[in-house]
């Protein structure tokens, strides 16, 4: 007997009313049922004790495929809920997609400035203030707070986070000083010197550079800082004498302006050399007489003159 059949639910459908040999035989795997068994709204009766399957109109077929059809949707839907359920879970458990800025900014100032002999109170509470990854761009935000400087554009890099620390612990500086720096760039150690001093002057000769440091300091808060597009190498004469000058751009000697516009009793931290070696030295000016002594070999980019040129 040709018949046609279809397993769902456990049922096995076929186009007959009745379904068995005369010795209620039929090959595995089906199971056995009842011999009187209901189905919808139709009762069948197979042959013998034991049954092996259940037959049905093929009218019925259509409702019985779309009823699996739909058991089958409820289960993948099911499982789907399970697997989104689970993945939620590990999300909550993943580090946030957006960087935890405080906490590494704190872990910086632990790690590679505390951890290396910088202990003026006042430099690490700035530099645990300020927020670094706001003066680097966009695409290195992730690496702000690495050791290790970072281009800004324009050929010019905000330096690493250790020398900015130690520049600025060297200057002896507090609340009633006076600073002037040469070479904005960022703007982030303007930021630095004006949590720590009463009045902050910078000079940056890129226009890009000066005009986007000008912005960037007014935006974060600290509008107070002067900002001058011009030559560093000059100083600021109008405004001199300064009680601390920082210069974050290497000359090849120190500028005759800047040593004039020192104040008595005041410091000044600069880096002194050719590309290819330079000295961190601090200049303590003390009865009109200019001491020197070399904190460290650093690498800066040159002090440039307007046309271009290196001092």
């Amino acid at each position: 007997m040709a018949l046609n059949l279809w397993y769902g639910k456990g049922v096995l459908i076929a186009n007959d009313h009745e379904f068995g040999d005369k010795t209620g035989r039929v090959p595995a795997p089906f199971h056995r049922f009842k011999s009187r068994f209901i189905c919808g709204s139709s009762h069948f009766r197979l042959k013998g004790i034991y049954g092996w399957a259940l037959a049905m109109r093929e009218a019925d077929i259509p409702m019985m495929i779309a009823r699996d059809r739909m058991e089958r949707c409820h289960r993948l839907l099911s499982i789907f809920g399970l697997l989104l359920f689970i993945s939620c879970i590990n999300c909550q458990a993943e580090e946030p997609k957006f960087p935890n800025f405080d906490r590494q900014r704190n872990m910086m100032v632990r790690e590679q400035i505390e951890k290396r002999g910088i202990k003026d109170a006042r430099v690490l509470a700035a530099m645990r203030k300020v927020e670094r990854h706001r003066f680097v761009p966009s695409r290195s935000r992730h690496q702000a707070y690495e050791d290790f400087p970072l281009p800004i554009g324009e050929g010019q890099t905000i330096s690493q986070p250790y020398i900015v620390a130690l520049m600025t612990a060297a200057l002896n500086l507090d609340g009633s000083k006076k600073v002037l720096e040469v070479g904005t760039g960022s703007g982030y150690q303007a930021a630095i010197l004006a949590e720590i001093c009463s009045e902050v002057y910078t000079i940056e000769i890129n226009d890009v550079l000066g005009k986007r440091a000008k912005d960037l300091l007014s935006k974060t808060g600290y509008s107070e800082v002067h900002i001058k597009i011009g030559d560093g190498y000059k100083g600021w004469k109008e405004f001199s004498p300064f009680d601390g000058i920082i210069v974050t751009c290497a000359p090849g000697h120190i500028p005759k302006q800047l040593k004039e516009q020192l104040a008595e009793g005041g410091r000044m931290v600069i880096p002194v050399g050719k590309r290819s070696f330079q000295e961190l030295l601090v200049l303590t000016k003390k009865d009109g007489t200019l001491t020197k002594s070399s904190i460290a070999p650093v690498r800066f980019v040159p002090m440039l003159k307007e046309d271009g040129s290196t001092y």
